[in-house]
């Protein structure tokens, strides 16, 4: 699967808000729109809307489009509320849970730590980092080097709070899925509904 390689601030100067809980993206003056002057005075059409809400959460959770497109489809087949269940799926991606537990400060450097393997799922080794997690499954990390580096980026996220829907024992660096996330749970605000009727 692709993933896109280019200057990541820029991303969130797009869609004119910080798709990265950290300094660099959530900076006043990065949220202008690019450009040497931010081309101000544009005005979003309907698809115009849709499309930017779309392209929040694809940024967010660092998904190429025909991904996020499978993603959809899958939502849309599925029991219960597209946009719970869409958002769901996208929340419970290995790399996301470790961003979540807060061992890479950036969805990136999270996609990174899982595509190198040194994150074991249930005791394996698993480099996939769409893979998706389920209740009850134990997280570790494989050699000590990359402990010391996960705890060096802990340090550097003060008062970063894992959700609910996790349990983390830092002694050990170990974590567990407890429960299924609910929406309310995932800290970045998003409308399901444009993104639903961007593929209708």
């Amino acid at each position: 699967m692709a993933n896109y390689t280019g200057p990541k601030v820029k991303l969130s100067r797009r869609v004119g808000v910080p798709i990265v809980d950290v300094p660099k993206h959530t900076a006043k003056r990065q949220l202008n729109p690019p450009g040497m002057h931010g081309f101000r005075g544009r005005r979003l059409r309907d698809y115009g809307i849709r499309l930017n809400e779309k392209q929040k959460l694809r940024y967010h959770y660092n998904v190429m489009e025909k991904q996020f497109r499978n993603y959809m489809d899958y939502a849309a087949r599925a029991k219960g509320n597209t946009g719970e269940v869409m958002l769901r799926t996208l929340e419970q991606r290995l790399d996301n849970v470790i961003r979540r537990l807060g061992w890479a400060r950036t969805i990136w450097a999270a996609r990174q730590i899982v595509g190198h393997g040194h994150v074991l799922l249930n005791g394996r080794k698993t480099d996939i980092p769409s893979c998706q997690v389920r209740v009850g499954d134990v997280i570790t990390l494989k050699k000590d080097n990359v402990k010391n580096l996960v705890r060096e980026n802990m340090e550097s996220l003060p008062g970063h709070q894992v959700p609910g829907w996790l349990t983390f024992d830092p002694s050990t660096l170990t974590a567990t899925v407890t429960a299924v996330p609910t929406s309310d749970q995932i800290p970045f605000e998003v409308n399901m509904n444009l993104i639903i009727e961007f593929y209708r």
